[in-house]
Formats: structure tokens, C-alpha cells, sequence
């Protein structure tokens, strides 16, 4: 890998890690279209430890009050009754799934799932729901009205991201709209819920990435490092865009970017530009 690949490769990261509209699919296509090769699923993995740091600073007052609620909760019933005490449980549970599936399925995320046919089909498909979830969607709960359920649900949801063109947030946020939740709490929630999955993912890649023999474009330490800061950088950035975005704002952008973007992959496949 090439510092021009690692750095454009980083802000891809950067900017697609939390927008609906998968930042394991952007860095596949970016990484064929213009460098000839698959950035791999390890280098994804570890350059979303740097997106994650971001999430961990952005939110560090809520970390830091979800985490100290849920260990004095541990000891103590009165605080079992908090909402915050349960949001705990929430994120924690909500962890599971895409970290089962991905043991489970982790030799077809290296593989057939990053075909280029299927990030394509990824990115309409959950386009096309992401879509229905923001119109039909009722809309009616915030955070203070979180159930298990959701925390099970998007969790679910989430895991679905280990298929390049998802989108872990896109997915997650889609489940969240489904289920009721208002678009500030789902996309907040989806920024918690994957705190400890996506560090879990990272760290157990580090080995993988600079693998002589391993899929993908191989990085230096000091490219994977410096791509892993420049991602968290550029991350933090997206996050404050985001919040504030949706807000005002419906999800419709990202719905008609995505099928767009999947029109395109499928007609450069077809053409022969990309190779799949």
C-alpha cells in the first residue's frame, strides 16, 4: 500500500463510517475503482478503531455516566431502576450478535461477501428499507423511552454490517425508525451500540492486516497508524454533522445516494471498469 492509497483510503473511512451508507462498501469501491485492489477487511477493521476513538470523545460524558451507573447499579437496586442503568444493558446486549455472527461467519466476511455484486445489492437493498423504516416509521419514542427489545433488534441489525454495502449505522438506524424511535435517539444509539463491537473487531485485526499472505492491500505499521488517526479525525467531524442533520432533516438523502451509488457499481461491473 502506497501512502497516497493509506490517506485517501483513511478519509473514506473517515466520512463513510457514520453516515447510512456503509464505509466497508465505499472503501471497496474506492480501493477497485482507483487503486486496482481490494483495501481488505482487516485494514476496514482497524482504521474503525480511529472512528471509534472519535464516538469514544464525542460521547465521553455519557460513556463515562453509562459506565459508572451501570457498575454502582451492580451493588445497588435502586439504581437498577435508572434508564441510564438500562441503556447499559442495552448497548451491552445489543454487542452480541455481530460478534457471534462474525466469529461464526469470519471467513466469508474476508471473502464472497466483499464481492463488488454484493455491496452493490447491499447498498440499494437497504437503501430501498432505510427508506420505507423513515416514511413509515412512527417516530414517537426518544432515548428515555428505550426498550431491551431495541437494544436486541438493532443489535441484529448491526451484524448485518459485516457485509460490505449494509452500512452498520444504516442498519441500525433503519431497525431504530422501524421500531418507533425518533431519528436523534436511533442514530445516537447506534453511535453507543457500536463502541464495544467495532473496538473488539479492530483489535482482533491488528495481527490480520500486516499479514504477508493476507487478502487485501498490505499497509506499514506506520500508514495503518496514521490512516487509523486520520479516520478518527475526519470521523469526529462527520458525527457533529450528522446529530445535527437529522435533526431537521429526514434520511432520504442517504436512501437516494445509496441506490444511485449501487446503480453505478452494478454499471461499472457490467462494463468491465471494475472487477468484482
Amino acid at each position: 500500500m502506497s501512502w497516497l492509497q493509506a490517506m485517501v483510503l483513511a478519509v473514506v473511512q473517515g466520512l463513510t463510517e457514520f453516515l447510512p451508507i456503509s464505509s466497508s462498501g465505499h472503501l471497496r469501491i474506492v480501493s477497485e475503482l482507483f487503486f486496482g485492489a481490494d483495501a481488505g477487511a482487516s485494514f476496514t477493521a482497524v482504521t474503525q478503531i480511529g472512528t471509534e476513538l472519535a464516538v469514544v470523545i464525542y460521547f465521553a460524558k455519557d460513556i463515562v455516566r453509562l459506565v459508572a451507573v451501570w457498575f454502582r447499579g451492580l451493588f445497588n437496586a435502586e439504581v437498577r431502576r435508572t434508564q441510564d442503568y438500562r441503556l447499559a444493558w442495552y448497548v451491552i446486549v445489543g454487542s452480541i450478535p455481530i460478534g457471534v455472527l462474525g466469529l461464526l461467519f469470519q471467513d466469508y466476511i474476508r471473502s464472497t461477501f466483499r464481492s463488488l455484486w454484493v455491496t452493490g445489492a447491499m447498498l440499494i437493498v437497504f437503501g430501498v428499507l432505510m427508506g420505507l423504516a423513515e416514511r413509515f416509521g412512527q417516530q414517537r419514542r426518544n432515548q428515555e423511552r428505550l426498550q431491551l427489545r431495541d437494544g436486541v433488534v438493532m443489535g441484529f441489525a448491526q451484524s448485518l454490517a459485516l457485509i460490505p454495502g449494509v452500512s452498520r449505522s444504516g442498519g441500525t438506524i433503519t431497525a431504530g425508525l422501524t421500531l418507533g424511535l425518533d431519528r436523534p435517539t436511533a442514530v445516537r444509539f447506534s453511535f453507543l451500540l457500536a463502541i464495544p463491537a467495532v473496538f473488539a473487531a479492530g483489535l482482533s485485526e491488528i495481527p490480520h492486516v500486516f499479514e504477508p499472505s493476507g487478502q487485501g492491500l498490505q499497509p506499514s505499521v506506520a500508514q495503518m497508524v496514521v490512516a487509523t488517526v486520520v479516520a478518527g479525525v475526519v470521523g469526529y467531524a462527520v458525527i457533529a454533522w450528522l446529530l445535527r442533520f437529522v435533526e431537521r432533516h429526514s434520511v432520504y438523502l442517504f436512501v437516494w445516494y445509496r441506490i444511485a451509488l449501487g446503480l453505478l457499481v452494478f454499471a461499472l461491473l457490467g462494463f468491465g471498469v471494475m472487477q468484482p
